[in-house]
């Protein structure tokens, strides 16, 4: 259940699972409840292509795993998030669990919209880069371009801005062609 933080409640994952299934998206980032709209159908046109992709080269060779949303992601005691994609790879598998993924993900991807465009940006980006994911996606449908970061010494550093491909440098050779999700 809840736990107490300098006299702060903060949810637990206890906390998440006793949350609505009502096809909203509910999360909980450093014990506060968030909650979105699903998303539309044009973003989950974006994902379906880009998982695809990732599920073609990582999962289709043995290299890993390739997950959507709705996969329940747990960062920390506190922490519960449901990225629209992620990549787990075959040496971490131990981290699958049942019923969620327990720890940080090698690859998280989020495809901005107008209701979650802010929290992915600053929020998200920073429970991520503390939680210690490598690498990690911003798909932004409105300029067709994909921002990428990637973890040094413990702090995401930009990668560059994608419209064409985007290098997925966690397994040799993979590559996702942009000319076929937009």
């Amino acid at each position: 259940m809840a736990i107490v933080i300098n006299s702060e409640t903060k949810l637990t994952y206890e906390d998440y699972v006793l949350l609505p299934e009502d096809g909203k998206i509910h999360e909980i980032i450093d014990g506060e409840h968030c909650m979105t709209p699903a998303p539309d159908t044009y973003h989950q046109t974006l994902s379906r292509r880009i998982q695809y992709q990732l599920y073609e080269q990582i999962e289709e060779r043995g290299l890993g795993f390739v997950f959507d949303a709705p996969t329940d992601v747990q960062l920390s005691e506190i922490d519960i998030v449901q990225p629209d994609l992620l990549v787990i790879l075959a040496n971490r598998k131990s981290m699958i669990a049942p019923k969620k993924i327990i720890g940080p993900p090698d690859l998280i991807v989020e495809i901005l919209s107008e209701s979650t465009g802010s929290k992915d940006r600053r929020l998200k980006r920073d429970l991520y880069q503390k939680a210690g994911v490598p690498e990690y996606w911003l798909v932004d449908p409105e300029s067709q371009q994909v921002e990428v970061y990637r973890l040094r010494g413990g702090l995401y550093d930009s990668a560059g801005s994608y419209g064409e491909e985007i290098p997925y440098p966690g397994v040799e050779g993979v590559r996702v062609d942009l000319s076929r999700v937009w």
